[in-house]
């Protein structure tokens, strides 16, 4: 008998349980996006840290403590099997008054409660031993050995990859309407483009899976409100760039705003935590305030730069649920329904956890025994031209010309690279975009933003696809069609 599930949702969750799943016998894996790309909704807009467990109470939210803990570790693994972009660098917790530190020692309580190792409260010149760049008002920090820093949207593309080279199969544009119960059992999902049979349903649907929860006849009362997280990047060279992950003394609404270089070597600070109204899902605009907060806060701790060298705002959302409680749960009535819901921060982190926390909780509540299969296929993050020396490009140069062709120039990206993507992009059934193209390749990442590179990525779209060049996809919309003009040619 083979057991068909359907993931609603290609975000980082929803991805890790594909995974998971594609990894195991007799079992069909369906994962259903509503966008024309994965990760396109609360995964690709966070900070990118991966959370040593330390900043989790276990006393209060105990399941989410044990995921981030154990998540972790699986991301090393994993970030070296699929060669997924991932450093380990450590991070400050600062504080700078007397009644930060005092807050900050429970953070070490937490970390002796999770079995997190490397943990230490440092003061005043040990700080600065860590991290040269630090503002003069810093008393002290606690510091976290096992942090981590990661590309979220290259993760979450990697990890579908994989699902798909396993078996897995990825629908977009594909919008789930409602779970289909029959006699208190699951029977698969209600699209946009029809009916989708299924035994077991799982619901990463992120911001929207408490309304298709409650299409399914449960939990009636959960609702999640959109906490939306407003970031500031600057350019690859500005100085001083943090060697360790820092942030502010959390509150409780936020783990802080942080200061971090990115593992594509930008400054980034952020976010703030704003809770928006439960309709405003999709309000991802950026706020003078939310900006100027962001410089306020992070001026604390560390040496920002001018502003001069700010390439790019932008703002994420995050599912908060009612009462900061992950909703992870397995129904027997209806019977094959699986709830993944309200996977706040340190959702990110947590992710391959959950995929095998969720694994475990179907073979105990659907009553199965799932064996692995004796065989996984490994797909590898993809490699880049701007990380590899004068040598190696030479070398790559004589045997494909494409890479001495130099579509993005902020961040150095070869037309080879491009042509990569959009491979991989066909390969597991996506959309190709120019935004499909820029989170795997960091073209139009730098510091034009796109505004030299993206009429290359488009025109080699076109070409790839067969599509007109009008019609070619940018930010869910032609790149031909918007408020100025329509470049439409008109036949005479």
């Amino acid at each position: 008998m083979v057991l068909r599930v359907i993931i609603v949702g290609a975000g980082v969750i929803g991805a890790s349980i594909a995974y998971v799943f594609s990894t195991i016998k007799n079992v069909e894996v369906i994962v259903v996006e509503k966008e024309p790309d994965v990760c396109w909704g609360v995964s690709k807009a966070n900070t990118g840290i991966i959370h040593p467990g330390h900043e989790e109470d276990p006393r209060a939210h105990p399941l989410r403590a044990k995921l981030c803990v154990e998540g972790n570790k699986i991301w090393r693994e994993w970030s070296s099997l699929m060669n997924i972009p991932f450093e380990e660098r450590g991070e400050l917790m600062i504080f700078t008054t007397l009644e930060e530190r005092r807050e900050a020692l429970k953070y070490v309580e937490f970390a002796k409660l999770n079995n997190v190792p490397g943990v230490s409260l440092l003061e005043g010149q040990e700080v600065l031993m860590l991290e040269r760049g630090v503002a003069p008002s810093v008393l002290g920090a606690v510091y976290a050995k096992t942090a981590g820093i990661i590309s979220p949207f290259e993760a979450t593309i990697t990890l579908i990859e994989n699902s798909v080279a396993n078996g897995a199969k990825l629908l977009v544009n594909t919008e789930v309407k409602r779970i289909i119960i029959e006699n208190g059992e699951v029977r698969g999902v209600e699209t946009n483009r029809g009916i989708i049979d299924g035994d077991v349903v799982v619901n990463a649907a992120g911001l929207y899976s408490d309304k298709l929860a409650h299409t399914a006849g449960v939990e009636l009362d959960f609702k999640i409100r959109p906490r939306r997280g407003q970031y500031i990047v600057f350019e690859r060279d500005v100085e001083p760039k943090p060697r360790v992950i820092l942030h502010t003394t959390p509150t409780p609404l936020t783990k802080g705003v942080y200061v971090v270089t990115t593992v594509h070597g930008n400054l980034l600070i952020g976010p703030t935590a704003e809770d928006l109204d439960y309709d405003e899902k999709e309000n991802t605009a950026t706020t003078e305030t939310g900006l100027e907060q962001l410089i306020k806060e992070a001026s604390k701790i560390y040496r920002i730069p001018p502003r001069s060298k700010v390439i790019r705002f932008f703002s994420g959302l995050r599912p908060e649920p009612p009462d900061g409680n992950w909703l992870i749960k397995a129904y027997d009535d209806p019977w094959g329904l699986i709830s993944v819901a309200g996977i706040r921060s340190p959702g990110l982190t947590a992710a391959p956890a959950i995929a095998y926390y969720v694994k475990e909780i179907v073979e105990e509540v659907f009553d199965l025994k799932f064996e692995g299969k004796e065989e996984i296929k490994v797909i590898k993050s993809m490699e880049r031209m701007a990380e590899k020396s004068y040598k190696e490009i030479d070398k790559l140069i004589r045997q494909n010309p494409d890479y001495g062709e130099v579509v993005c120039y902020c961040n150095v990206v070869s037309k080879a690279e491009v042509l990569e993507a959009l491979r991989r992009t066909l390969e597991i059934g996506a959309v190709p975009t120019i935004d499909g193209v820029k989170f795997r390749t960091t073209a139009g990442f730098g510091r034009c933003q796109g505004s030299k590179c993206r009429i290359n990525v488009a025109q080699i779209i076109s070409e790839v696809t067969g599509k007109p060049l009008h019609a070619v996809m940018w930010r869910r919309s032609p790149i031909g069609i918007g408020d100025v003009k329509v470049l439409l040619r008109q036949e005479i």
